[in-house]
């Protein structure tokens, strides 16, 4: 099971004294962590919307193989962004525990004027031999696990239409489905940019189908859309 974090930096314990040095611009992704992979994601597009139903733009971002997610951090384009990650239950909160290889941000626009904004997500990832281990304390119930997973597609959007699919695989369950758009510049995007891509979702059996459009400003510049399908085992 897993639940919303404020994001901030998790502090690994115990880990080694190597350094490895590859800081990811002014982000504190990597901070207190001794061995840290920074990894940078693109400028997410969170969709303008008022009153008391907002909608979230949600990011999946991966670690290198047998590392875990030991630090968080991001840039906004505007301040009115309230930004968590999905943390995984367990004690002591920590990588290994909370977090895993990926982690996914959820950005949701809670300013008083709908305006098109962005976040850029940064992970610090230091090597899974540095996490804790999950120890079930309940001996009538079943302790919170990993009922859920996300299957994941990324794909460039290029002028024109386009369609992605992404679904579950072989006895699993769709119950769930994302996408978002995210743009990899050196700054956010501007508003004219982020309306140039939209898309609609739907499902189709075990399988999410984006139908993706992108304008001809996107030519010269590399945009994405993330589709996510949330897939539960049989039971």
């Amino acid at each position: 099971m897993k639940r919303f974090f404020q994001l901030g930096v998790l502090v690994a314990a115990g880990v080694t004294a190597l350094t490895l040095t590859a800081a990811a611009g002014g982000a504190r992704e990597c901070n207190g962590l001794q061995v840290c992979v920074p990894v940078v994601g693109p400028w997410v597009i969170v969709r303008p919307s008022g009153g008391t139903s907002r909608d979230s733009a949600e990011w999946h971002l991966s670690c290198p193989r047998r590392y875990v997610v030991g630090g968080l951090d991001a840039e906004l384009s505007k301040r009115p962004i309230d930004l968590a990650f999905l943390g995984l239950l367990g004690a002591p909160v920590n990588p290994g525990i909370s977090t895993e290889r990926a982690v996914t941000f959820v950005g949701t626009w809670v300013g008083a004027d709908p305006q098109p904004s962005s976040f850029r997500p940064y992970i610090g990832c230091m090597p899974s031999a540095g996490g804790g281990v999950r120890i079930p304390t309940a001996v009538s119930a079943f302790p919170p696990g990993r009922p859920m997973t996300r299957r994941v597609k990324m794909v460039r959007v290029r002028p024109g239409t386009t369609t992605v699919r992404q679904g579950c695989r072989a006895g699993e369950r769709l119950v769930g489905a994302r996408h978002a758009f995210g743009f990899f510049t050196r700054t956010p995007p501007s508003d004219s940019l982020a309306r140039g891509v939209s898309g609609t979702r739907d499902v189709s059996g075990r399988q999410v189908v984006v139908r993706v459009r992108g304008d001809a400003e996107l030519g010269g510049v590399r945009a994405v859309v993330q589709v996510q399908a949330l897939c539960a085992g049989a039971q």
